[in-house]
């Protein structure tokens, strides 16, 4: 079966929520309310709701770092990727994990970067050169 992926979170600002989803990630504003708000996440339904965000840890150990959880994110081609990540730092904005690659030359070869929204919800991004390898051990 394939599906749409839904997730709803707790952020304090709606209009610093708004605009960091929308004109710094890209993500196309859907229905509202005076206390939450819709986005289509990369093809993904997000409902942020005011609220206090979830209490995080580095304790995800990946490699050589330690990365916020819990946290969520969205695998793109390698491509998209490189343009989201090109963007974000066109923002200045201030990553937990700068974009790099991690397991180089191994099954499971990625690009990531983690970074906040303005809540403080982790949020992660992949990129890989074969969507097909994702699962790849």
């Amino acid at each position: 079966m394939k599906a749409l992926f839904h997730l709803a979170y707790h952020v304090h600002d709606l209009d610093q929520t708004r605009q960091f989803y929308t004109g710094i990630l890209g993500c196309k504003e859907g229905r509202s309310t005076a206390t939450w708000v819709d986005f289509d996440f990369f093809g993904h339904q997000i409902s942020l709701h005011l609220g206090t965000p979830f209490a995080t840890t580095n304790t995800g150990r990946v490699g050589d770092h330690l990365v916020p959880m819990p946290h969520l994110g969205v695998i793109l081609a390698m491509k998209d990727w490189a343009i989201l990540a090109d963007r974000l730092r066109g923002h200045d904005l201030d990553f937990v994990l700068e974009p790099s690659i991690r397991f180089a030359g191994q099954p499971g070869e990625q690009a990531t970067m983690f970074f906040l929204d303005p809540s403080g919800n982790p949020i992660e991004i992949k990129g890989f050169n074969n969507l097909e390898s994702i699962y790849d051990k």
